[in-house]
């Protein structure tokens, strides 16, 4: 198959909070994969700044490219990527967050998984998480490879790296899309499909640069964080995901991180979830 025959879409989700020099690095990193996407579809899920409303209209002048899509309030996550998902006009959408960065060849990578195993509906992969610059990578969130592996893996954690995936429309809406959460609503969707028998894998490379700060553990504690992420493991159990004693470990591990002042959680989180890197990345383009 020739790299041009190759067609997907772009879906990334833009708010409020999203700062303006961040998201022109998300996009142009997507504009600058070997294989380039047929389609950019950014949803602004609310009102904006001026600052970061002058940067998508930097884009959206490429008509045949970009499908900017503006919402009068914000809608949450959830239902901006169900929105957004209605606008793809390819099988195969890559998702991407408003504030990381993709390397080069992270879609061509997952291009070749679909052609090579015609049957999947998901393929993500491992990222490298950084602080500041993004040569500056701490910690790396690997994900296991193999459908079986993930099935097990899910059992009691996330098996993909939500931004980094790869998969096929129809498959997503077939499931339902999103259910609107206040959290893992990525989790909930990918349980669904699993259950109901999608093909899935993730390609043991960091293909995706995930932007970190000393922040992001405070702002996913809080009790009604904890109330959903329960909510959210009890329909997995229910679909029979996990067992009983997943569950119960799931819950306990839940509340215990979040009980946790935010340095310890950061240093078990880091210790039990994540790998250490001793690499740098280096962009002489960036």
């Amino acid at each position: 198959m020739k790299k041009n025959s190759w067609k997907y879409s772009v879906l990334m989700s833009v708010y409020e909070k999203d700062k303006p020099v961040y998201l022109r690095q998300a996009i142009e990193s997507m504009l600058h994969q070997t294989v380039p996407a047929e389609q950019f579809v950014v949803i602004v899920d609310g009102p904006i700044s001026k600052e970061l409303d002058a940067v998508i209209l930097e884009y959206e002048k490429d008509e045949d490219l970009f499908t900017i899509i503006r919402l009068s309030k914000n809608s949450g996550l959830a239902n901006a990527l169900n929105i957004g998902l209605g606008y793809c006009r390819n099988e195969l959408v890559a998702r991407m967050d408003a504030d990381d960065i993709s390397l080069p060849t992270r879609c061509e990578k997952e291009l070749e998984y679909f052609r090579t195993y015609p049957e999947l509906a998901i393929c993500g992969c491992n990222l490298d998480e950084f602080y500041g610059r993004p040569d500056n990578i701490k910690t790396s969130r690997v994900v296991p490879e193999t459908y079986d592996e993930i099935k097990k893996f899910m059992r009691r954690r996330q098996p993909f790296n939500h931004p980094t995936v790869m998969y096929r429309k129809f498959k997503v809406l077939e499931m339902g899309g999103y259910v609107p959460l206040k959290r893992k609503e990525d989790f909930d969707l990918f349980s669904r499909m699993l259950s109901s028998g999608c093909q899935a894998a993730n390609i043991g490379e960091a293909l995706y640069l995930y932007r970190a700060d000393e922040n992001n553990y405070a702002r996913r504690k809080s009790w009604q964080n904890f109330k959903c992420a329960l909510y959210v493991y009890w329909r997995h159990l229910m679909r029979r995901g996990c067992s009983l004693g997943d569950y119960m470990i799931i819950c306990g591990a839940e509340f215990i991180f979040m009980m946790l002042p935010d340095k310890a959680m950061k240093k078990v989180s880091d210790r039990l979830l994540r790998e250490t890197k001793g690499t740098w990345y280096k962009d002489e383009n960036r």
